[in-house]
């Protein structure tokens, strides 16, 4: 070990941490101290039955303002930081039977009461350990050189060897009490976790709220980039294939002996017609138009399967909820016209309060099972995406029905 790192692990006691826990401990006696006689004031007018309505909302409210005084010490002098429990700040008018009811509210007292007994007993300790660490060293060195008067308690009680064990149990103080004001310290801490911050059902709460606003946040990012490329190729390379399609259509009524001519025309014709459906695969820009109805119009007149389209929507919900809407119906058409042997289908979407129900039937010849292909695994995947469910029912020789729900409040 080197020199700087053995004064340091020699000095370790007396770092911040161990000054920082010492002036916690000694601060938390006083503000617990007035923290039971907030409550207890505030509790006081219970003991007239008809104000207890007034007593309760006084405790809620002392009870989550000390709260907020304790966790703020606890951040400002220890640098820890503490989630709060929810409601610590009380709504006018709450009934008393639920405020009652509420184990944030028990917690909170709970912990207060807990403080007004422990946390001035810290106090007392870690005062009176500091100050026998410094006194027993300082009288041990009067009590050696002659400073103490010979007949006094102290001259007696420090005489002979006496002087060097109070001396050594000074030292042994000085290096131990910080350590002891550090474990106190985490103690608090941890009873404080515990007591007024959230409780394992409010951290998983609050972790899936955080995880479905940032998975709200990326498919929603998803769906705005798929807008943007298919802007660009709506507006760039395709506008440029059409006027090279065209220019190549002029060339080829010119000069209808050269086959190269023509050759390249339908490729680009091809390209183009290729092109226009990988765009209509991104995110029609029908859909942002005219709505889903338009959307799904557009899909059944282009399917090679007959389609009964049937399209009820009062009111249009979201832009990323039509969009998932609208590929799970056109992948489902596309299953049917490739893998299923249908002569028809029948696709219904209606809204039903906060639900957009979608159903895809068709008369084919059943079978389809999602776990065999990833094609309807990634419409039960999108469905998902944006909390809605996907059922498929495709008995083996038909029919097959696919029925999705998407939240739409």
């Amino acid at each position: 070990m080197t020199g700087t790192g053995w004064w340091q692990g020699l000095a370790g006691p007396f770092s911040g941490r161990g000054w920082r826990a010492t002036v916690h401990l000694v601060t938390g006696g006083p503000v617990a101290l007035v923290g039971l006689a907030v409550l207890g004031v505030a509790a006081a007018p219970a003991v007239a039955v008809v104000a207890l309505p007034f007593a309760v909302g006084a405790v809620l409210a002392a009870s989550g303002a000390l709260a907020r005084a304790q966790r703020g010490r606890i951040r400002e002098v220890l640098g820890e930081v503490i989630i709060p429990s929810p409601g610590e700040r009380p709504k006018a008018g709450r009934p008393v039977r639920e405020a009652l009811a509420d184990r944030y509210v028990w917690r909170r007292i709970t912990f207060h009461l807990l403080a007004g007994v422990l946390h001035p007993s810290a106090a007392v300790v870690v005062v009176g350990l500091w100050s026998a660490a410094f006194a027993l060293p300082v009288f041990a060195l009067l009590g050696a050189s002659g400073w103490l008067p010979e007949h006094s308690v102290l001259g007696d009680v420090l005489g002979g060897p006496v002087v060097w064990v109070a001396a050594g149990t000074g030292v042994v103080l000085l290096w131990v009490t910080p350590w002891i004001a550090r474990g106190l310290a985490v103690l608090d801490v941890a009873l404080a976790r515990a007591l007024l911050g959230q409780d394992r059902a409010a951290r998983l709460h609050r972790r899936v709220e955080t995880l479905t606003r940032s998975r709200t946040a990326v498919v929603a990012a998803t769906d705005a980039e798929r807008r943007r490329i298919e802007r660009d190729l709506h507006d760039g390379t395709q506008q440029r294939l059409v006027a090279l399609a065209m220019n190549l259509g002029m060339m080829r009524a010119s000069h209808p002996d050269l086959p190269e001519i023509a050759e390249a025309h339908e490729e680009a014709k091809q390209a183009l017609a290729e092109l226009r459906d990988v765009v209509r695969g991104l995110h029609p820009a029908v859909l942002d138009d005219r709505g889903l109805a338009a959307a799904l119009s557009g899909i059944a007149a282009r399917s090679p399967v007959p389609v009964t389209l049937d399209v009820a929507i009062a009111r249009r919900p979201s832009a990323v909820v039509e969009s998932v809407a609208y590929f799970i119906v056109s992948e489902s058409l596309t299953n049917t016209a490739k893998h299923s042997g249908a002569t028809r289908a029948d696709v219904a979407v209606g809204r039903a309060g906060d639900l957009l129900r979608i159903t895809v039937r068709d008369d084919g010849t059943g079978g389809a099972d999602p776990s065999r292909g990833s094609g309807l695994r990634g419409l039960a995947d999108r469905a998902r995406s944006v909390d809605g469910a996907l059922a498929v029912h495709s008995p083996v020789g038909g029919p097959t029905t696919i029925t999705a729900e998407l939240p739409c409040g």
